[in-house]
């Protein structure tokens, strides 16, 4: 029996916002193997179809991988609480050197954490430049390097 028949569309189309909600789903082969997972086997054009129909949208989580998410679910974080909670979890140390603060952390990193600290728009950062596990913070001075290492340290 085709389940996709035995769902119904808007079954269907409920598990879709049900599994975007609770997984991270980046594309449409994500969604279309979340749902045959669930015991769903769908098309690709029938995916597409229930994409455009809900109005999922795509966003970049913190680590900037893409997620579709339902309309309207989209919260609007707070860039010093998102920085903060990256910095826990995967900030390992902060060191100034001249008017740059080294932050180091975890593997893969620090590009979110260099996006969150450019959404805060912290007064004493002149600009971020990240690799994969060290982000280079650049002040206007030695002193203010010296306080950003305090904080994000």
């Amino acid at each position: 029996m085709d389940l996709e028949r035995a769902l119904g569309k808007a079954d269907r189309q409920k598990l879709v916002l049900s599994l975007v909600e609770r997984l991270t789903i980046g594309t449409q082969q994500d969604l279309l193997d979340a749902l045959e997972s669930a015991g769903c086997r769908v098309t690709q054009a029938t995916v597409s179809r229930d994409i455009r129909e809900l109005g999922l949208e795509k966003e970049t989580d913190a680590l900037g991988h893409p997620r579709y998410v339902a309309p309207g679910s989209r919260r609007r974080s707070d860039p010093r609480k998102t920085l903060e909670s990256l910095l826990e979890q995967f900030g390992r140390r902060a060191v100034a050197a001249g008017n740059i603060a080294v932050v180091q952390c975890e593997i893969g990193s620090a590009p979110a954490i260099a996006r969150a600290l450019d959404r805060m728009r912290h007064p004493l950062v002149v600009g971020t430049l990240a690799g994969d596990d060290t982000l280079l913070v650049i002040a206007a001075s030695a002193g203010d390097a010296k306080s950003l290492a305090r904080e994000l340290g």
